[in-house]
């Protein structure tokens, strides 16, 4: 008898161990109220995700170097404008112009990745992994792909913004044509100090641009068809001679003079020669602090460090996560 007792006890025992087992297993995980590493393992919702953005990105930048420059871009247009939230992706629908149309977003490109790599995942993880996300980690793997080593962290677990208005980005975007001050106030507004200015304005070591987002620096910079004394006048008559006055719109220059397509620190020699190819770029030595680093960064070392700290913080700019918005299909379009 005291067998039999003995052994329903031990059966029990095991049959409520396993139940609880199997309620802990089946108990849908928590929602984390913030970007985390990994969110997509962490939640077990699409543990291959991040694997397969860069599977992608790396397969296209093998293709288009240029693409690098694209997606950083476009992720640094999305976050400064009502955060991180992929709302730049959205299209324009009837009336309502998007942020994607605004003047400074003409020019971006990109969006195709984006679009490519979403349709992928949705084939495997259905709505399950934010274009915010996408955008985030598309553009880290671009720009390391040739590093073979990711450069910065990207925290996870964005979702995706339901509104878009070309109304939002005057006024939070930093433009080409800024001064010191508007910069510094702009990057305020998003909690990013004076190391993350100078750091994040690195990016310009890679890709082009139009030559009229530069042209009045050469030919009629305070209206009276003077150049801009900021400019070193050998640099200033290389651009004459790349861009004529009228210049033909679709000509296009390297931002960096020393490497167009290389991420390193040739940016910050060139702007500490008075090279830089925007005003805004210029208007970092109009400031001590900031000049002060524009000459630490000449460092890879010290670049590199803090340019990682600074894609961390700008990638976490009013990011949407928990139940908020929402996770699109389709990055072009809200659900």
């Amino acid at each position: 008898m005291m067998k039999i007792r003995y052994f329903l006890s031990i059966t029990l025992l095991l049959v409520f161990i396993a139940a609880a087992a199997a309620a802990k297993k089946s108990k849908p995980p928590v929602k984390p109220v913030s970007l985390i590493p990994n969110f997509y393992k962490v939640t077990r919702s699409c543990p291959q995700a991040e694997k397969l953005v860069k599977k992608l990105t790396e397969e296209k930048v093998q293709k288009d170097w240029t693409l690098s420059a694209k997606l950083l871009r476009v992720h640094y247009h999305d976050c400064f404008v009502r955060g991180c939230d992929a709302s730049i992706l959205l299209n324009t629908v009837g009336a309502n112009q998007s942020e994607k149309d605004a003047r400074p977003n003409l020019s971006l490109g990109g969006f195709e990745v984006i679009d490519e790599i979403k349709i992928q995942i949705e084939k495997i993880c259905p709505q399950k992994v934010s274009c915010a996300d996408i955008l985030a980690l598309a553009a880290r793997d671009a720009v390391s792909f040739p590093f073979k080593k990711p450069l910065w962290d990207v925290l996870t677990g964005r979702r995706d913004g339901r509104v878009s208005l070309i109304s939002d980005v005057n006024g939070n975007l930093p433009s080409p044509f800024s001064d010191f001050a508007t910069l510094q106030g702009l990057f305020s507004k998003k909690n990013l100090d004076i190391n993350d200015l100078v750091a994040l304005s690195g990016a310009h070591t890679i890709g082009v641009s139009h030559c009229g987002a530069f042209s009045r620096r050469l030919f009629n910079f305070t209206g009276k068809g003077d150049a801009d004394p900021s400019l070193d006048p050998a640099y200033a008559d290389f651009l004459r001679r790349q861009c004529p006055n009228p210049a033909n719109p679709a000509t296009v220059v390297g931002m960096d003079p020393n490497s167009t397509l290389t991420f390193d620190t040739h940016y910050f020699t060139a702007v500490n020669k008075r090279q830089g190819l925007f005003q805004s770029d210029a208007a970092l030595l109009n400031d001590d602090a900031s000049a002060r680093i524009v000459r630490k960064f000449q460092s890879p070392a010290a670049f590199f460090r803090q340019f990682a700290k600074s894609m961390v913080k700008m990638g976490g700019i009013e990011v949407l996560v928990g139940d908020a918005g929402e996770i699109r299909k389709d990055c072009r379009v809200i659900n």
